[in-house]
C-alpha cells in the first residue's frame, strides 16, 4: 500500500512538472516573432511536443506569414524546413488525440502555407474531421466555416463530406448571424445545394447585409463568387455588394479590383461609379507595379478604361516586361488587347516572339483562346500559327469531350488559309450525337467557312463538308424536338447565334418555344426576351404571354430586367392585347425604382420608352438636367467604346423625340454639333440603288431639279429622296427657290440644317420623303415595321413631310420585274394614287 502511494505521488509530481513545463513551451511558441524561432523550439523539444503544441506551432507559422505582404511571404522556405516536416509527422501520428476544432485549425494552417491538398497530413485531418461529423460532433459555426473553406480549397466541391457540411448549414441557417461565416459557407457548399436551399441562402445574405452597417469587402466578394458558382444573375444582391465595394474603395488593391471586375463580367453586371473609382485607384498605382503578375492584372482592369497617355504607358511597360510574363499572363495581355481593340504592332510582335517558349504549357481551351486572340488582333507571325495548328491538331486527335472538339474545330477555321482535312470531318461526325446546340453551331460555322473556301478553290473536301452539314442539321432538329424544359432550352440558346442557326433552326426553335409556352414564368421571361430580341422574330403568342406574365408578377421582376423586356416590345414595334396596361404597369414600376439605374441606363430606358411613344415626366425631367448630364459625361469616359457610342446616339435620339413630341417639357435641342461631327466622320456614299432610283424620279418628275437625293432634315434624319409637290400634285423646282441640289456623290452638307432648304412652301404645297426600307427595317420573315423606322416616319410627318416608304419585298418582287412597272409603282406612291 505504501509502495503504491509513493508511485502515485511520483506520478503526480511528474505530471505537474510536465504540465508547468508544457505551459511554458506553449507560451514560448506563441511568443515567437520569426519562423526560425518556432523551428528552434521544435528542434530542442521534439520529445516533449504534444498534439496541442504541434497544432499551435503550425498555426503560429501561418500567422507569421500572414503578417507579411503577399510578395514577401516565404511559404516555400517554411514548407521545406526539416522541422516543419517533423511537425507534420507528429500531427499525423497524433491526429486522433486532437481536439475537434484543433483539427480544423491545423488543416487550415497547412493549406494556407500551400501544402498540397493531397498531402498525407491533409488527407488524415480531413478523414478524422469527417469521422467526427458522422458521429454527430457539433463544430462551432466559425470552425464549420473554416473546415468548409479548407474543403473548398482542396477542390472537394462535390464530395460527400461537403454534402454533410451543407446538411448542417441547412439545419443551422436561421442561427447564423455573422455574414463572414455565412459568405464562407455559401461558396464552399455551392456545388451541392438545391435551388430552394440556394434561395434561402440568398435571402439570409440579403438580410444580414441590410442589418450590418459595416461589412468587409471580402465578404461581399465571396457572395459574388457564390452567385458565379451557381450561375445566377441576381441584381439586388450584386447591387448591395457594389455599394460595399464603393464604401471600401480606399482598401481595394489591384488584385481585389481585378477580381471584382472579373466577377461582374461573369454576372452580367457593370457599374460606372465603381469604374470611375477603380480607374482613379489604379491610375495611382501604375508606378508601383513592378512584378509581372500585378502588372498583368493592372493592364487587364485599367487598359480598357485608360485615356491615351495612360494607355501608351501601359503598352510600353508591357513591351518591357514581355520576357517575364508567364503563359497565363500573356493570355491576359492578349485578351485585354482584344477588348481594347488595340493592334499595337510592337507589343503584338513581342508577345508572339515570347509565346514560343510557353506554347507547350497551355491546356486545350487556353490554346483555343490564344489562337482566337491572335487571329482577331491580326497577328502576322505565320510560324507561330503553324505551331498552333500542329498543337491544335494534336489536341483534336486525342479529344473525347464534345465541347473541346467543337471549340478546336471552330478556331481551326479561323486560321489564315487553313484547308479542312478529312480527319477533321470524321472527328466532327463522331461527336455530333453528343453535342449541345452551341457545339453544333461552332462546328457548323467552321464547315460553312471551309465549304465556301473549297468551292472557290475547287477542293474535293467541299462535298464532305456539305454531307456533314446535312447530318449536323438533322442532329440540331433532333435535339430541339427532344426539348421538354424551357429553362434548359433557353440556357442552351443563350450561347447560340450566327447564320447557321438563323437559317436552319431559328424557325423550329420558335415553334418549340410556343409548344412550351405554359412554362413561361416570371423567372425566365428575361431569358426568353433576350432570345426573341436576338432572333428578331415577331411571335404574337410568345410576346403576349411575356406581357401577361410580366404584368402579373411585376413586383418579383427587377426594374433593370423590365428594361430589357420593354426593349423587346419597343424594338419589334409590337403591341400586346392590353398594351396600355402593360406599358403603364412597367413604367409605374420603373419610375418608382429609378435609383436602381445608372445614369447611362436611364438614357437607354428613356429612348426605349420614346420609341414606344411614352415620355414619363419624372424620367424626362431627370435626364434633361444639367447635373445629370454632367454626371453622365464623367461616367461615359470609363464605359466600353461600343456602349459609350450607343448611349450618346440614344441621348441624341431621345432629345430629338422630346423636342418633336413633347414641346411642353421645354427641352432644347442641344445635339447640333454632335450630329455634324457624326455625319462629317461617316463615310456615307450614294449606293447604286439610290442612283438608279434618282434617275427614275428624274424621269417621272420631269428633270433633275425636282428631286434631291440623300437629304438631311431638321433634327438630322437622313432621307433617301425629297421632292415638293404643289397643291395640284405637280413637282416644284428647287432651282425656283434657290435651294441647292445635293451632290450625287454623297450628302450635301449645309451649315445650318434647320434653316437652309426649309423656306416656306407655296400654299397647298407639300414635301414628300421617299424612303427605301431594307430587311433591317422589318422583323424576320415579317412585313411588320420595327420600332425605329416607325418612329422615323412619325417624326418626319411632324416635320411636315408626307412619307412614302418602299419596302424591299415590294420593290424586289416579281410584280415589279420591269422598268416600266417600277416607274408606275413609284408614280402611284409619289402622287398618292392607289
Amino acid at each position: 500500500m505504501l509502495c503504491l502511494r509513493q508511485v502515485c505521488l511520483f506520478t503526480l509530481r511528474h505530471y505537474q512538472a510536465r504540465t508547468l513545463s508544457s505551459d511554458l513551451l506553449l507560451s514560448q511558441i506563441n511568443s515567437c516573432t520569426h519562423e526560425d524561432e518556432v523551428f528552434s523550439l521544435v528542434g530542442r523539444n521534439k520529445a516533449r511536443l504534444s498534439e496541442e503544441h504541434v497544432g499551435i506551432a503550425l498555426n503560429v507559422l501561418w500567422q507569421l506569414q500572414k503578417k507579411r505582404p503577399l510578395l514577401l511571404r516565404t511559404s516555400d522556405y517554411v514548407r521545406n524546413h526539416s522541422q516543419f516536416l517533423t511537425l507534420c509527422i507528429l500531427a499525423e501520428n497524433r491526429v486522433e488525440h486532437m481536439e475537434d476544432e484543433a483539427i480544423v485549425d491545423t488543416l487550415y494552417s497547412i493549406l494556407r502555407l500551400n501544402v498540397e491538398g493531397h498531402d498525407s497530413l491533409a488527407e488524415v485531418l480531413v478523414t478524422e474531421a469527417w469521422k467526427r461529423l458522422e458521429r454527430q460532433v457539433l463544430l462551432s459555426l466559425p470552425a464549420l466555416s473554416k473546415f468548409a473553406l479548407c474543403l473548398y480549397k482542396q477542390r472537394r466541391h462535390f464530395s460527400p463530406i461537403i454534402g454533410k457540411v451543407a446538411h448542417i448549414v441547412d439545419m443551422k441557417l436561421d442561427s447564423i448571424q455573422d455574414i463572414r461565416i455565412l459568405s464562407v459557407l455559401m461558396i464552399s457548399i455551392s456545388g451541392v445545394i438545391s435551388q430552394s436551399f440556394r434561395d434561402r441562402l440568398l435571402h439570409k445574405a440579403e438580410q444580414l447585409l441590410e442589418e450590418k452597417d459595416e461589412v468587409h469587402f471580402n465578404y461581399a466578394k465571396r457572395i459574388l463568387q457564390f452567385l458565379q458558382n451557381v450561375k445566377l444573375r441576381y441584381h439586388p444582391l450584386v447591387e448591395k455588394c457594389n455599394k460595399i465595394f464603393l464604401k471600401s474603395a480606399s482598401h481595394l488593391d489591384v488584385y481585389s479590383i481585378s477580381l471584382i471586375f472579373g466577377l461582374y463580367e461573369q454576372l452580367g453586371f457593370d457599374n460606372a461609379e465603381f469604374r470611375l473609382v477603380a480607374k482613379q485607384l489604379l491610375s495611382e498605382t501604375i508606378d508601383d507595379c513592378y512584378d509581372p503578375d500585378t502588372f498583368a492584372k493592372l493592364f487587364l482592369t485599367l487598359g480598357p478604361m485608360a485615356g491615351s497617355k495612360v494607355r501608351e504607358r501601359l503598352l510600353v511597360t508591357a513591351v518591357h516586361m514581355a520576357e517575364e510574363f508567364s503563359s497565363h499572363q500573356i493570355l491576359v495581355i492578349l485578351k485585354t488587347m482584344q477588348k481594347m481593340k488595340c493592334r499595337n504592332s510592337h507589343l503584338l510582335k513581342k508577345m508572339a516572339s515570347v509565346l514560343h517558349k510557353h506554347l507547350d504549357s497551355y491546356h486545350v481551351l487556353q490554346l483555343v483562346k490564344l489562337t482566337q486572340y491572335l487571329v482577331v488582333l491580326r497577328c502576322q507571325n505565320l510560324e507561330l500559327f503553324a505551331k498552333l495548328k500542329m498543337l491544335l491538331f494534336g489536341f483534336l486527335k486525342s479529344s473525347v469531350i464534345p465541347a473541346d472538339t467543337a471549340a478546336i474545330i471552330r478556331v481551326l477555321a479561323m486560321l489564315p488559309s487553313f484547308q479542312v482535312e478529312e480527319f477533321i470531318i470524321n472527328k466532327a461526325a463522331a461527336v455530333l450525337p453528343q453535342c449541345r446546340l452551341h457545339h453544333l453551331n461552332c462546328i457548323a460555322t467552321a464547315l460553312v467557312k471551309w465549304n465556301l473556301y473549297d468551292q472557290l478553290h475547287w477542293q474535293k473536301s467541299s462535298e464532305l463538308c456539305v454531307k456533314l452539314l446535312q447530318k449536323l442539321n438533322d442532329y440540331g432538329f433532333q435535339r430541339l424536338q427532344k426539348a421538354n424544359d424551357l429553362n434548359l432550352l433557353l440556357e442552351e440558346l443563350a450561347h447560340v447565334n450566327g447564320e447557321w442557326f438563323e437559317e436552319v433552326l431559328s424557325e423550329e426553335t420558335m415553334a418549340m418555344c410556343q409548344r412550351l409556352i405554359d412554362q413561361i414564368t416570371w423567372a425566365n421571361v428575361l431569358q426568353l426576351s433576350f432570345f426573341l430580341t436576338k432572333t428578331n422574330r415577331r411571335c404574337p403568342s410568345l410576346l403576349d404571354r411575356i406581357a401577361s406574365v410580366t404584368v402579373e408578377n411585376m413586383d418579383k421582376i427587377h426594374p433593370f430586367e423590365i428594361y430589357f423586356i420593354l426593349f423587346l416590345f419597343s424594338a419589334l414595334n409590337y403591341e400586346p392585347p392590353a398594351n396600355e396596361e402593360f406599358f403603364e404597369s412597367c413604367i409605374q414600376h420603373l419610375t418608382s425604382n429609378l435609383s436602381c439605374f445608372e445614369t447611362h441606363h436611364l438614357v437607354l430606358l428613356g429612348h426605349v420608352l420614346a420609341v414606344a411613344g411614352y415620355f414619363p415626366p419624372v424620367l424626362i425631367q431627370m435626364i434633361f438636367n444639367i447635373s445629370f448630364l454632367s454626371k453622365l459625361d464623367a461616367q461615359l469616359e470609363v464605359l466600353p467604346d461600343t456602349l459609350k457610342q450607343r448611349v450618346r446616339s440614344h441621348l441624341m435620339k431621345l432629345n430629338r423625340a422630346v423636342c418633336l413630341e413633347c414641346p411642353e417639357f421645354h427641352v432644347p435641342w442641344f445635339h447640333e454639333r454632335y450630329c455634324q461631327r457624326v455625319f462629317h466622320n461617316s463615310s456615307s456614299r450614294i449606293n447604286p440603288l439610290r442612283q438608279h432610283v434618282h434617275r427614275m424620279l428624274t424621269e417621272i418628275l420631269g428633270g433633275s431639279n425636282y428631286a434631291r437625293i440623300s437629304v438631311l432634315t431638321p433634327y438630322y434624319y437622313e432621307i433617301d429622296f425629297e421632292c415638293i409637290l404643289d397643291e395640284n400634285k405637280k413637282p416644284f423646282s428647287y432651282m425656283a427657290q434657290n435651294i441647292p441640289l445635293d451632290d450625287v456623290e454623297g450628302i450635301h452638307w449645309r451649315h445650318d440644317i434647320k434653316d437652309e432648304g426649309r423656306k416656306a412652301l407655296p400654299p397647298g404645297a407639300q414635301r414628300v420623303a421617299l424612303e427605301f426600307l431594307d430587311s433591317k427595317a422589318f422583323s424576320k420573315d415579317s412585313r411588320h415595321l420595327k420600332g425605329e423606322p416607325a418612329v422615323k416616319k412619325r417624326h418626319l410627318e411632324m416635320l411636315g413631310y408626307r412619307v412614302v416608304q418602299i419596302p424591299h419585298f415590294e420593290w424586289n418582287s416579281m410584280v415589279l420585274s420591269t422598268k416600266g412597272e417600277r416607274l408606275e409603282y413609284l408614280r402611284r406612291h409619289l402622287y398618292g394614287v392607289q
